[in-house]
C-alpha cells in the first residue's frame, strides 16, 4: 500500500510540476526564458510525467491565452459560469476546443499564436493512441503487482493517473473561479482558492494570476505561499532559466 500512495503521490506532483512551470508559466505566458537543451529537456519531462494524459504545449498555450482573453465570458474555453453546468462538462467542453485547436481544425487568433515550444516528434508520440494505451497499461501492471489483495480499493485511485493532465486543469479552472476570495478586481470571477496553495502548486491563485499574468510568482500577499516559485527562483540562480522582468501584459 505504501508504494501505491507513493507512486500516487510522485505522479500526482511530476504531473503538476510539468504542467505549472512548463506548459502554463513557459509555454503559455514566457515567464523566463532556457535553452534549446533545457527546453527539449524539459518537453520529454513533461510527456514522462503526463504520460496518457499527455498535453500539448502548442494547444495548451492557446487554450490559456483564450482564457485570460475572454476569462469567464463565453468566448472562455474553460470557464464554469458559461456552457458548464458541473465539472464534467466543463472539462468535455475544453477537450472539444483542445482537439480542434490540437488537430488545426480552428484558426485561432493570430494573438494567441507564436511563442511556444514545438518538438514535432513528442507530439506526435505524446498524442498517439499507441503511446496513452501503453502509459495507461503500464500503471494498471504497477497496481496489479502492488495492491495488496485486499486493499483491491486502491485501483479506484487508476482513473486520476489516466487523466492526470486534464484532472489538474478541472481543478485549477473550477476551484479557481467558484471558491475563495479576491484580491483584486479583474473583472471576471477568478479566485484564490487557498493561501498556501501546497495541492496545486501555486496554480490556484487564479486571482493574483488574472492580475499580473506574467509575474512567475503566484502568491501576492506575503502569507500567499506558490511552492512553485521558489523552485523557479532556484533554477534561474544555476542558470538553466532566465527570468524576464516583470511587465503587465493581458497573457
Amino acid at each position: 500500500m505504501e508504494f501505491i500512495i507513493v507512486f500516487f503521490v510522485a505522479h500526482w506532483y511530476l504531473s503538476l510540476f510539468s504542467q505549472t512551470f512548463f506548459l502554463h508559466r513557459y509555454s503559455a505566458h514566457k515567464m523566463f526564458t532556457m535553452s534549446k537543451f533545457w527546453e527539449r529537456f524539459f518537453y520529454a519531462f513533461t510527456y514522462m510525467t503526463q504520460g496518457s494524459s499527455y498535453l500539448s504545449p502548442r494547444a495548451y498555450a492557446i487554450l490559456h491565452r483564450m482564457h485570460h482573453a475572454y476569462s469567464d465570458t463565453e468566448n472562455d474555453p474553460h470557464s464554469p459560469h458559461h456552457h458548464a453546468s458541473n465539472v464534467f462538462t466543463m472539462m468535455w467542453r475544453t477537450k472539444e476546443i483542445y482537439n480542434n485547436v490540437l488537430n488545426q481544425r480552428v484558426d485561432p487568433e493570430m494573438r494567441f499564436e507564436g511563442q511556444y515550444p514545438v518538438w514535432n516528434i513528442i507530439e506526435r508520440m505524446g498524442d498517439s493512441l499507441m503511446s496513452r494505451i501503453g502509459w495507461g497499461t503500464l500503471y494498471v501492471i504497477i497496481y496489479v503487482f502492488m495492491v495488496p489483495a485486499d486493499m483491491w480499493y486502491l485501483f479506484m485511485l487508476l482513473p486520476v493517473h489516466f487523466l492526470m493532465g486534464p484532472v489538474h486543469g478541472a481543478i485549477v479552472n473550477w476551484c479557481g473561479h467558484m471558491y475563495g476570495y479576491q484580491n483584486f478586481d479583474n473583472n471576471d470571477k477568478s479566485r484564490n482558492t487557498l493561501v498556501f496553495d501546497l495541492i496545486m502548486m501555486g496554480e490556484l491563485f487564479q486571482n493574483n494570476h488574472h492580475s499580473h499574468a506574467k509575474r512567475a510568482n503566484f502568491g501576492s500577499r506575503w502569507w500567499e505561499f506558490d511552492p512553485t516559485y521558489p523552485i523557479i527562483k532556484s533554477l534561474s540562480l544555476i542558470r538553466i532559466i532566465r527570468l524576464k522582468p516583470y511587465v503587465a501584459a493581458d497573457f
